[in-house]
């Protein structure tokens, strides 16, 4: 059995901490710094910088940012957005970062998980996937949640834990910012489809929500309430 860990999510966007509902109608929140920092103090096992916008934008992650903040941190960082190319994700690596989140590079060039799995280790490589529910399914967003993919994200998500990944980091885009807990029955499908841990994002509003997904049977959790 994995120890439970809370994980401060923070995205990131132009060098800021911003929040939003659903990925849209984003506000300035803070320094990633300063914010991570103070997540840490408060009790968080890990925190993660998401650059929401450094795909759409077709940037790298920001470098300097990540090495500011591994200075500062005692916990380990995650760092996703713009991982494109293994040079890429060796970069964040060098700059601090303990793992990486894979998005909308892994759904485009799903031998880039393998790759990265195999010459840093499955540790170091996190399957991030936005998904927003459908009919009879839910669907895999990329590029900060702007564009579907047709992909059902428990098949997704199975297929990233066969290509490598050591995590799945599973956001909830209709809960996001929501505040009204997490979505519980994909947290399931997706935990129960994969023997990597699944790591809860997207919903939080209070520590009873965050009770209510150890208790469901989450081996991670991740989500400082109000995060997004």
């Amino acid at each position: 059995m994995l120890t439970h860990r809370v994980i401060a999510c923070l995205d990131v966007k132009d060098g800021r901490v911003v929040k939003g509902t659903r990925f849209v109608n984003l506000r300035d929140s803070g320094d990633p710094v300063v914010l991570a920092e103070g997540y840490e103090a408060q009790g968080a096992d890990e925190i993660v910088f998401l650059d929401i916008a450094a795909t759409n934008e077709g940037r790298d992650t920001l470098l300097d940012l990540v090495r500011r903040t591994a200075e500062r941190l005692f916990i380990p960082l995650t760092v996703g957005g713009g991982m494109q190319r293994l040079e890429d994700i060796a970069n964040a690596l060098r700059a601090g970062a303990d793992k990486v989140a894979i998005n909308s590079a892994a759904v485009r060039r799903p031998r880039l998980v393998t790759q990265a799995a195999a010459r840093f280790g499955s540790q170091c490589v996190v399957a991030s996937i936005d998904a927003l529910k459908k009919k009879d399914f839910w669907e895999v967003y990329v590029n900060g949640g702007r564009q579907p993919t047709g992909l059902d994200a428990i098949d997704w998500a199975k297929r990233c834990a066969e290509l490598g990944a050591g995590e799945i980091l599973i956001t909830s885009i209709d809960r996001d910012g929501g505040r009204s807990g997490y979505d519980i029955e994909l947290l399931s499908l997706v935990s129960r489809a994969v023997t990597v841990p699944v790591v809860a994002s997207g919903g939080a509003g209070s520590a009873r929500d965050v009770v209510d997904a150890f208790a469901d049977g989450r081996w991670v959790l991740l989500d400082e309430v109000g995060s997004r």
